[in-house]
């Protein structure tokens, strides 16, 4: 068969944007309520979140989830958005209050850390109607426990070991979606996926980054354009 033509549309002002990397697409994806998630963006700054391709948004950060954080993200995202809960610092009936208000504010799901317990994570499938995603940081964590407490997704998170637990995972529970952070490179995206990884979470260059290569091409024509000067 002839290789698909995949139109693509840009505009002069839109061109530059976080783009995820094509090895992400060869993820199988999760369906949720009909619409296919691959790549997630692990961020919560708008400006980027607002300024990529990615299908979703993985929204946690280090910090205790507050709802007005989640509620600009949700509101400034053209996205969907996974919200993170808490569950490690903040715990009880705090996390099940944050996930219940996410729902509210129009969030896709909802991430727990890996410290929460599988009687918070029950309490918070009692309550709401989104996807629970709990985060994994090795294969011997309780995902029996997990899954019968009502979590709907998987996010390993193991750095360098991610694509052997993910692995080790897939090997027990062949159905079981899950969500793996891809790495540093391509290769390690490609690992992660051919170990059982559902979609990908990538982590963005910062703000400090993109604008290093901006500043520097605006540098580059500026002298381009003196010494035509110059010339003239």
């Amino acid at each position: 068969m002839a290789e698909k033509i995949i139109p693509r549309i840009d505009s002069r002002l839109r061109k530059h944007i976080v783009t995820m990397p094509e090895e992400i697409w060869s993820a199988s994806g999760i369906v949720i309520w009909g619409k296919r998630i691959k790549s997630l963006i692990f961020s919560t700054d708008i400006a980027i979140i607002r300024n990529c391709n990615a299908d979703a948004v993985l929204a946690v950060y280090p910090f205790t989830p507050q709802q007005i954080i989640a509620d600009a993200i949700v509101s400034a995202s053209s996205i969907p958005v996974f919200c993170g809960v808490g569950g490690g610092t903040t715990t009880g009936p705090r996390v099940v209050m944050l996930a219940k208000d996410a729902e509210a504010l129009g969030a896709m799901g909802v991430v727990v850390n890996a410290p929460t317990s599988n009687s918070v994570i029950q309490h918070i499938h009692d309550i709401i109607d989104i996807p629970i995603i709990v985060t994994i940081l090795d294969h011997d964590s309780d995902i029996e426990g997990r899954l019968a407490a009502g979590t709907s997704i998987l996010n390993v998170s193991a750095a360098s070991r991610t694509p052997d637990v993910v692995h080790a995972i897939r090997q027990k529970y062949p159905h079981v979606p899950i969500i793996a952070t891809g790495g540093p490179s391509k290769e390690s995206i490609k690992q992660t996926i051919e170990a059982g990884a559902n979609a990908i979470s990538f982590t963005p260059p910062t703000a400090m980054e993109l604008f290093h290569g901006l500043m520097s091409r605006y540098r580059t024509e500026h002298e381009q354009q003196r010494a035509k000067n110059t010339e003239k």
